[in-house]
């Protein structure tokens, strides 16, 4: 072979070999302090989470047992709070978020009150796939696109307010739903875990 050819199919090899990344971005009313427990502290916290699909939204149901996977495993494993009680708000393809009062209602309910309530909204949490350029480049990976609340289990108020889009992949990268529920649980730590 000549050393034009294998340096042209090197230049190629290289070129369809995908190289993944992870990006986090974050908006909103951040909380004044870190909403995860600090070292020494034992919180408790009740996460009411739910869906807001898109009308077109695919795998609804493989998408939702993803996401209460990866809220179960996050709250297992991130040492974020030392007890965690896990409950799905009411509404179908479009949870239905809480009213103040609904918080405090679903704190009262828990007997020992919690010491932060979050409220997850799951609007994107899927493969995705991008054409890069006019050669059918492309790109892909997955991504988890939340609404994260913290709320004041006493009052139900706010107390912080985010947006959050986490995305995992790069050019020439091709991911299905088999890494979903450990999606949704990178997200989270990378929103809440201190």
């Amino acid at each position: 072979m000549k050393p034009t050819a294998v340096a042209t199919a090197l230049c190629i090899a290289t070129s369809l070999v995908g190289c993944a990344s992870t990006k986090f971005e974050t908006a909103g009313d951040a909380p004044a302090q870190s909403l995860c427990q600090s070292k020494g502290e034992s919180l408790s916290s009740l996460v009411l989470w739910g869906p807001v699909w898109r009308p077109n939204q695919k795998d609804v149901p493989l998408r939702e047992e993803a996401a209460l996977r990866g809220i179960e495993d996050f709250a297992a494993h991130a040492r974020c709070f030392e007890a965690v009680t896990i409950l799905r708000l009411e509404g179908g393809r479009v949870a239905e978020i809480p009213t103040d009062e609904q918080v405090r209602a679903f704190a009262a309910a828990e007997g020992k009150m919690p010491d932060r309530v979050l409220v997850i909204t799951v609007h994107e949490l899927g493969p995705v796939i991008q054409i890069l350029g006019p050669v059918a480049a492309f790109g892909g990976g997955t991504e988890v696109v939340l609404g994260l609340q913290a709320r004041d289990p006493r009052s139900g108020k706010p107390i912080a307010r985010l947006r959050t889009h986490w995305h995992n992949g790069g050019s020439f990268v091709l991911k299905g739903t088999k890494t979903l529920a450990q999606d949704m649980r990178s997200a989270l730590v990378a929103a809440l875990a201190p």
